[in-house]
């Protein structure tokens, strides 16, 4: 389970008398981070990480949560319509220029899958020297993987169906992608309990990004404070790696 928080930090709480309200917005197709369930009900990690963060800083009654699309967010903060955004948005140099973001409460690590008589903890990367590994083309994990692991073989697939048969079949060695999207094909039919999860996790900045944050606007330091007193706490009181099990079973690292 990682620990984004110094367990030995203590953040100091500031005073929210000032938002009459604290609502957040986030989008409904980032499964399983935000969605609509069976029932057409918000859920999903971040709508259970918001609820956590304002019991926490005891402001549950003004915290509200709304789902708008992605093209909608920026717009819907700057103008007030929001107080905080909880959807994944990148924190890049022009994104720190518009918002104020808290400390990254989860990464999205890269992962290699192999075919179980390969994977395990005792096995390591070198063992695919020379070998062929499949990698989804022109994304940040080719990149990754062709900078990182010089003496593996890339295979590109324009398909992640392609990619997932041909790690079936032997065609490749193993592949190499979102940690996320692997653990949850593993623990699908259609992986038909082949594989599992060789070495890793991987995290890279570079490649991947800073990792998942919420964004509010600069103006509301204060805001983006709070949070983090309140990340800090739930990674201490054990809620945090509560939320993390009940939607990521398979564990991401």
């Amino acid at each position: 389970m990682p620990n984004y928080m110094d367990p030995r930090e203590r953040i100091a709480a500031p005073d929210l008398q000032q938002f009459p309200r604290i609502r957040f917005i986030t989008t409904v197709d980032f499964p399983p981070f935000s969605f609509l369930d069976q029932t057409s009900r918000l859920s999903g990690f971040h709508i259970d990480l918001a609820r956590a963060i304002c019991a926490e800083l005891g402001v549950l009654s003004k915290c509200q949560i709304q789902a708008l699309p992605w093209s909608e967010l920026p717009g819907a903060l700057q103008s007030g319509q929001a107080e905080a955004i909880i959807s994944g948005l990148a924190m890049t140099p022009e994104s720190r220029s518009e918002y104020r973001f808290t400390r990254a409460y989860m990464t999205l690590p890269a992962r290699f899958v192999a075919q179980n008589e390969l994977s395990g903890r005792d096995r390591t990367a070198q063992t695919l020297t020379d070998e062929r590994v499949g990698v989804m083309a022109g994304t940040a994990h080719e990149a990754m993987l062709r900078a990182w692991f010089p003496d593996l073989r890339p295979v590109t697939f324009s398909r992640q169906e392609w990619m997932f048969d041909a790690l079936k079949s032997g065609s490749v060695a193993a592949i190499f992608g979102d940690g996320l999207q692997l653990s949850f094909w593993l623990a699908s039919q259609s992986a038909e309990a082949c594989c599992g999860f060789l070495d890793g996790p991987y995290v890279s900045q570079a490649h991947l990004g800073e990792g998942l944050a919420i964004a509010v606007r600069p103006r509301n330091a204060r805001l983006a404070v709070a949070f983090d007193h309140a990340l800090a706490a739930l990674n201490r009181n054990g809620r945090f790696a509560e939320l993390y099990l009940r939607w990521f079973p398979n564990g991401l690292f």
